[in-house]
């Protein structure tokens, strides 16, 4: 593979270019940014080949075998509507938006992968950090994590190997094909659940100094609290039945959980607590 693209140089997508050029997967690596000055820094830390603003995109895609679409949901779609033309013949589009159904209407739009002379696949790693941008970006984000694709009916199939095979030397240890709307389902369980779970939880911190008494737990839990508020504001509302149905769902468990406690009653919480440890062991 020649040249790969990325849109957005920010966590992930800074975090794709610095995993790209460590592992020597591509020659030439362009990203196209609003900030001149990431562009910059890029460059300099010899990061990126070229840098480009968004209004020099189109020259960026002619180039680019792959692109990576590292923006949010909302943004991930204009900016594919606005520049499906402009990509090289048969390059390979993709993104990490966390919510697909803003990108794929199954019952209506985008039953093709062909996206003007390129195919998109969609796509989601399951990697990342708590805090944003650039400066906190890492080539190690992804080794032993999960990537998920949403590949359609018509992909051809020596594309969808390809960017698997990508995909692994990425360093990411397993790829789960799914669609659009049992994507949107089950992350809205383990990722914006778990977001909401973590803020709810600092928010109702009785102080800034309770870690004085944290010994691991709430700072486990916690960790991803730290959280991108823009971003995750769109995620939650983009995925608003599929979280909420979860939310309710939690809410019954941690009800439940509660009325045993405040009963004593011990059999049954033992019972519950027990269960609860063998399904999470399962899980491994």
């Amino acid at each position: 593979m020649k040249t790969v693209g990325i849109v957005g140089l920010g966590l992930m997508g800074a975090s794709f270019a610095k995993a790209l050029k460590e592992k020597k997967l591509c020659e030439k690596i362009f990203a196209c940014d609003i900030n001149a000055t990431v562009l910059e820094k890029a460059k300099n830390g010899n990061i990126i080949t070229e840098g480009f603003i968004p209004e020099n995109v189109d020259a960026m895609l002619e180039k680019c075998q792959i692109v990576f679409i590292c923006l949010y949901p909302g943004a991930t779609k204009k900016f594919l509507d606005k520049h499906k033309n402009s990509f090289a013949s048969g390059a390979i589009i993709t993104d990490i938006a966390g919510v697909k159904s803003i990108l794929i209407d199954e019952s209506e739009k985008l039953q093709s992968a062909k996206l003007g002379k390129a195919f998109f696949i969609p796509g989601h790693p399951m990697a990342g950090g708590e805090k944003e941008g650039f400066e906190y970006s890492s080539a190690n984000f992804f080794n032993g994590r999960n990537y998920i694709l949403l590949p359609f009916a018509d992909t051809p199939p020596e594309k969808l190997h390809n960017f698997e095979k990508l995909i692994y030397d990425l360093g990411f240890k397993r790829i789960i094909k799914t669609s659009a709307k049992n994507h949107d389902h089950k992350i809205a369980f383990t990722s914006q659940l778990c977001h909401v779970i973590a803020s709810g939880l600092v928010q109702c911190a009785e102080d800034t100094n309770i870690t004085e008494f944290g010994g691991g737990s709430f700072e486990d839990l916690t960790r991803i609290a730290m959280i991108n508020a823009p971003l995750w504001t769109e995620l939650f509302l983009a995925n608003k039945t599929n979280l909420v149905y979860h939310i309710e769902s939690f809410e019954k468990s941690l009800s439940q959980l509660k009325n045993l406690i405040e009963t004593e009653n011990e059999t049954d919480l033992k019972n519950y607590l027990q269960n609860v440890r063998e399904k999470r062991i399962k899980m491994i």
